[in-house]
C-alpha cells in the first residue's frame, strides 16, 4: 500500500569554509598592485597584461580596470586576464525509483533520495557558480523510532496505554516502511535539590500516600532500538513511576543524552525520530544553579548501565546547544505534550529545526495517531550555520508549479513519497581565504542522512603569475618579480619598476623631479611623488583620469557643446579637443558635412551662400532661412519673370521690343499642355497676359542656368452667348408680367368679396331696423 508522506524540506549547511564578508568595490578604487589582488575585487575587473599599457603618470593599478574598458583603452584581447570559475559533477548517482510493494528490500546505504552527490566548484570572486539538486523521497525508506517519556507522577495513567504501544506502532508503520525499529526511554529530574527530595524516604519514595513509587533518576535508556515490538512492550511494562518536587522536568537532559549517544540507543544512518512525550514544561540551561550546578552541559554521553551518571555535575543544556546536536544527528522531534502546554512547545518548535507538536490526551491514548499524524505532515525550521565568506541562494521548484527564493527558497512543502523536487543552489564567494586552499560546503535535507559534498577550490591567482620571473632584471636590477605585464616589488622596494626605496620615497631631491618649474605644485597637484615619478591620482568616475609626466593632463577638462564634452563627437586629449572625421572646432562642434546645407534643387544653399557648420551663411543678404530659399523683400518668382516669359514665349507684353536683350538669361522650354510642367522647388506661374489671356509656367534653377517651362496654348476667356441672354431677358419679362397680373387679380378678388360681405351686412341690419319699429306704431295707437 502507498502511504502519502508530506515533508517539509530544508537545506542546511553543515560544513563551510571561513571566509570574512567584504561588499565588492569599483575595480579602479581598489587600488590593486598586481593581477591576483585585481581579480579577487570583484568578477568584472580584469588585468591588462601589455607591458606598453600604461601611459606617463598613469600608477600601476591602471592595470586593473572593467573589461570593456581595457578595451576602450587599447588592450588587447589576447593581452587581457579575466579567469572564470566553473564546475564539475564528481559522484551523480541518479535517485532511486521503487515501490515497497514490488522492489525488492534494499539496505539504506543503497537508496539514494538526493542528486548529485558531489561537485567541485571553482569559484572567482563575486562571481556566481549555480547546479541543480534533485530531492525525491524514496519509498519503503528504513525508520528508527525512539519514544522518550515523562515518569513524573502525573504521568501514571498514560504509562499503562505506553506499554501497549510497541506492537500497535509496530502494526501502523508497517504500512508506511518494512523496516521499522522502536526504543523506550524515560526522564524525571535531576537528583538534587531542590528538584526532587533529598532525604531517605524521598529518595525510596518520592510519591506521597499509597502510592509506590520508583526512586528518582534523570535519565534512563530502557530499550535500545529493536524490531521486536514485543520486547518493547515486556520492558516498558516493568516500568514504575517516579516523582519530583517541582513542575517543570529535566526533560533536555534526556534529549542532549538520545542524541549523543547514538551508540548506546542504536541509532543507524536511516531515518530518526524522537518521541518526546510530557504534560510538563522544561528546565533549561541556568536553572541548575537553584541545585548548585553550574558547570554548563558538555554535549557528551554520560550513559554509565544505561543511566545518565553525570546530572548533578552539569546544567541542563541550551535551547540552541540542543537545535546544535539534534541537527547534527539528523534527529527529527515530535513533542507530544498536552493541550496546557502547547504554546510553550509551539514556541519551542519555531526554535528545533525538523520537529513538531502533537497534543496528547490526557492518559495519552492517542500517541500513535500523533506519531502517524508527525511523521506524515512535519514542520522543519532552517539552519544555517554557515561562515558568512560563502553567500549560498537558493530557489525552490515545488509541487504544483511553485517557485521560492530568499528564505522561502529552502524549503519545499507537502513533500509525498515518490515526489521530486528541485533547488536551484547559486554559490558566490566574496574573498579567498589566507590559505588558498580548498574548502568543503556540505548541504543535506534535514532529517536525512543524505548530503551533497560541494568542494570550493577559489581563484586567487592569474595564470600569467605562475609565469612570473622572480628578481627579474626587468625590475632594477632584480628588485621585484616581473609578472602579468608590470613588476610586483620585493620588500621595501617601490616605484614601477622598483627603482626606489621605500626610505627615499618623500626627500626633497626625488620631489623636485616631480615639478614642472619651480614654481609650480608636485605632480600639478593632481598626484603623488613616489620615488622621483608622479604617479596620478584617481578620480571617483573610472572614465575620468590624470595623465602626463607632471598630471598635467587629463581627459575630462576639454571644451563642451550641447553639454557634451567635445561635442560628443571625439575624445579629450591633455585637456584638448581631438575631433572625428568630419568634425573640426575646439569643441568638435563643427560638422564638415555638407548634407545639412543641401536645398530640395541639390544645391549647395541654393547657390546664395556657403557650408560652413553644417549650416548656411547667405552670402545675398536679400536672402535667408536654412538653405538661402526666402527673400522677403523680393518680388514673386512668377511676376518677376512674367514680362520675359511673356515676349520669349508668345511675342507680347512689356518687353516685347526688348526682349532680346532684357530676357536673353532664360532658359525656354515648352510643353504642351499644363500636366507637364516639371515639378518645381517654386509654385506654378499663373499670369495675365495684355490680351487678358493667362499662361502657365514654372521656373527652376540648375547651377547657374534659369529654366523656364512654358504651356505652349494660353488660357484664353470665351466671349458671351447673345441669343440665350436674349431670350433669357424676353422669358424673364414676360414671367414677371405674369406674376404681377396674377397678384393684381387676385387682390381684385379679395376686394370684392369684401365689398360684397359688407353689403349683406348692411342689408341685414335695414331689415331688423323695420321689425323693431313696428310694435312701437302699435301701442302708440292703442292709447290714442
Amino acid at each position: 500500500m502507498h502511504q502519502k508522506q508530506l515533508l517539509i524540506l530544508t537545506f542546511v549547511i553543515i560544513i563551510c569554509s571561513s571566509i570574512t564578508l567584504q561588499e565588492s568595490s569599483e575595480c579602479t578604487q581598489a587600488n590593486a598592485k598586481s593581477c591576483g589582488e585585481c581579480i579577487q575585487i570583484g568578477e568584472n575587473c580584469a588585468w591588462c597584461t601589455d607591458p606598453d599599457f600604461l601611459k606617463q603618470g598613469e600608477p600601476t593599478s591602471t592595470r586593473c580596470d572593467d573589461l570593456h574598458i581595457l578595451r576602450k583603452k587599447g588592450c588587447k584581447e589576447k593581452m587581457v586576464e579575466n579567469p572564470r570559475g566553473g564546475q564539475k559533477v564528481e559522484q551523480n548517482i541518479p535517485v532511486t525509483n521503487r515501490r515497497k510493494d514490488t522492489a525488492e528490500r534494499l539496505r539504506p546505504e543503497e537508496i539514494t533520495q538526493i542528486q548529485p552527490q558531489k561537485l567541485t566548484l571553482t569559484l572567482r570572486m563575486g562571481e556566481p557558480q549555480s547546479f541543480n539538486l534533485t530531492f525525491k523521497r524514496a519509498e519503503d525508506y528504513p525508520i528508527d523510532l525512539y519514544y522518550l517519556m515523562d515518569l513524573s507522577y502525573s504521568m501514571h495513567d498514560d504509562l499503562q496505554n505506553v506499554k501497549k504501544l510497541g506492537t500497535a506502532l509496530m502494526q501502523e508503520m508497517q504500512a508506511i516502511t518494512s523496516d521499522f525499529r522502536i526504543g523506550f526511554g524515560s526522564f524525571v529530574e535531576k537528583t538534587v535539590m531542590p528538584f526532587i527530595s533529598t532525604t531517605p524516604a524521598g529518595l525510596r519514595n518520592p510519591c506521597t500516600g499509597q502510592y509506590d513509587c520508583a526512586s528518582p533518576f534523570s535519565y534512563k535508556n530502557v530499550l535500545s532500538l529493536t524490531s521486536n515490538g514485543k520486547e518493547f512492550n515486556h520492558l516498558v511494562s516493568q516500568q514504575q513511576i517516579s516523582g519530583n518536587l517541582d513542575s517543570p522536568e529535566g526533560g533536555f537532559d534526556a534529549i542532549m543524552q538520545v542524541a549523543v549517544c547514538g551508540e548506546q540507543i542504536g541509532w543507524r544512518n536511516v531515518t530518526r525520530l524522537l518521541v518526546f512525550s510530557t504534560d510538563a514544561g522544561f528546565h533549561f540551561a541556568g536553572d541548575g544553579k537553584l541545585g548548585g550546578i553550574v558547570l554548563p552541559n558538555d554535549g557528551k554521553c554520560h550513559l554509565e548501565n544505561n543511566t545518565y551518571s553525570m546530572s548533578h555535575y552539569y546544567d541542563y543544556p541550551s535551547i540552541a546547544h540542543l537545535v546544535q546536536k539534534l541537527s547534527d544527528n539528523n534527529i527529527q522531534t515530535i513533542f507530544a505534550v498536552t493541550q496546557d502546554f502547547q504554546d510553550i512547545y509551539q514556541e519551542l518548535k519555531k526554535l528545533i529545526p525538523k520537529s513538531a507538536v502533537g497534543t496528547l490526551s490526557s492518559n495519552s491514548s492517542n500517541v500513535i495517531q500523533l506519531i502517524i499524524d508527525a511523521y506524515n505532515v512535519s514542520t522543519v525550521t532552517e539552519s544555517d550555520r554557515c561562515d558568512p565568506g560563502v553567500n549560498i541562494a537558493y530557489t525552490a521548484y515545488c509541487k504544483n508549479g511553485v517557485v521560492q527564493d530568499g528564505e522561502d527558497g529552502r524549503k519545499c512543502v507537502n513533500i509525498s513519497i515518490g515526489d521530486a523536487v528541485s533547488f536551484n543552489i547559486n554559490i558566490t564567494a566574496h574573498e579567498c581565504p589566507k590559505d588558498n586552499n580548498s574548502q568543503t560546503v556540505k548541504i543535506k535535507p534535514l532529517g536525512f542522512n543524505e548530503e551533497v559534498e560541494v568542494v570550493l577550490k577559489f581563484i586567487c591567482q592569474c595564470e600569467c603569475q605562475h609565469e612570473g620571473i622572480p628578481n627579474s632584471p626587468l625590475c632594477h636590477n632584480g628588485n621585484g618579480t616581473f609578472e602579468c605585464g608590470a613588476c610586483r616589488c620585493n620588500k621595501g622596494r617601490t616605484g614601477h619598476m622598483c627603482e626606489c626605496s621605500t626610505e627615499e620615497v618623500n626627500t626633497e631631491d626625488l620631489d623636485g623631479n616631480c615639478r614642472r618649474d619651480n614654481g609650480s605644485e608636485i605632480c600639478s597637484n593632481n598626484g603623488d611623488c613616489i620615488c622621483g615619478t608622479c604617479e596620478c591620482k584617481k578620480r571617483e568616475n573610472p572614465e575620468e583620469r590624470y595623465s602626463g609626466k607632471y598630471c598635467e593632463c587629463d581627459n575630462f577638462n576639454c571644451d563642451r557643446y550641447d553639454n557634451k564634452l567635445c561635442g560628443g563627437h571625439g575624445r579629450c586629449e591633455c585637456r584638448v579637443c581631438i575631433c572625428d572625421a568630419n568634425y573640426t572646432g575646439s569643441a568638435c562642434d563643427c560638422p564638415l558635412d555638407t548634407t545639412p546645407c543641401l536645398a530640395a534643387n541639390q544645391q549647395i544653399c541654393n547657390g546664395r551662400g556657403v557650408c560652413e557648420c553644417g549650416t548656411c551663411r547667405c552670402t545675398d543678404p536679400m536672402y535667408q532661412g536654412p538653405t538661402c530659399e526666402t527673400c522677403r523683400t523680393c518680388p514673386g518668382i512668377c511676376s518677376q519673370h512674367k514680362d520675359c516669359v511673356q515676349c520669349r514665349a508668345f511675342g507680347s507684353g512689356e518687353k516685347e521690343k526688348t526682349c532680346e536683350e532684357d530676357c536673353r538669361y532664360l532658359d525656354l522650354i515648352i510643353v504642351e499642355n499644363l500636366s507637364e510642367l516639371p515639378e518645381s522647388t517654386h509654385p506654378t506661374c499663373k499670369e495675365r497676359a495684355d490680351n487678358d489671356c493667362w499662361f502657365y509656367y514654372t521656373y527652376s534653377v540648375n547651377g547657374t542656368q534659369e529654366i523656364v517651362h512654358v504651356v505652349k496654348d494660353q488660357d484664353c476667356p470665351k466671349g458671351p452667348d447673345i441669343i440665350p441672354i436674349v431670350v433669357g431677358v424676353v422669358a424673364g419679362i414676360v414671367l414677371i408680367g405674369l406674376a404681377l397680373l396674377l397678384i393684381w387679380k387676385l387682390l381684385m378678388i379679395i376686394h370684392d368679396r369684401r365689398e360684397f360681405a359688407k353689403f349683406e351686412k348692411e342689408k341685414l341690419n335695414a331689415k331688423w331696423d323695420t321689425v323693431r319699429r313696428l310694435p312701437v306704431l302699435f301701442v302708440r295707437t292703442i292709447n290714442h
